[in-house]
């Protein structure tokens, strides 16, 4: 910036609106070695300004190929980035795996939150870095 280097990764770096209650903050983790190489680097860590812990849970975020939303005649189809916004459709896909299922949790995103952050896989690494760890649908199904 104009006043020099500034350290992104600060504490309280979680902003809007990840840092609403009701949102599910999504930082991100090595896809292939998680529980090796934790938090990814550009990864938002909590806590947010008022004290409370976010990101609420990590997903697979670094080198994920996905379809490339500007493809255009000879472009490449498929492209490969890293960041939250590829962490999170891995917490979206999850849920909605979970609802497909659970029917009856459909309309009550409260429980379906609770229920999701209490049967994460747990990185050991820091509340304020991985929240509760890593979403895990088969011990959400098996839970209820």
């Amino acid at each position: 910036t104009r006043d020099g280097d500034i350290e992104i990764n600060t504490p309280m770096s979680i902003g809007d609106p990840a840092n609403l209650e009701d949102c599910i903050a999504v930082g991100s983790v090595n896809a292939d070695r998680p529980h090796l190489y934790g938090v990814s680097s550009f990864s938002s860590r909590g806590p947010t300004s008022d004290g409370r812990c976010k990101p609420d849970v990590v997903a697979p975020g670094e080198r994920i190929t996905s379809v490339n939303a500007r493809f255009k005649g000879k472009q490449r189809r498929y492209r490969t980035e890293s960041g939250t916004s590829m962490a999170a459709p891995h917490v979206s896909g999850l849920v909605a795996a979970f609802l497909s299922v659970r029917r009856e949790f459909i309309g009550r995103p409260d429980e379906v939150k609770k229920l999701m952050l209490d049967t994460c896989t747990d990185l050991g690494r820091d509340r304020q870095h991985q929240g509760r760890g890593i979403p895990n649908l088969m011990k959400m199904l098996l839970s209820v």
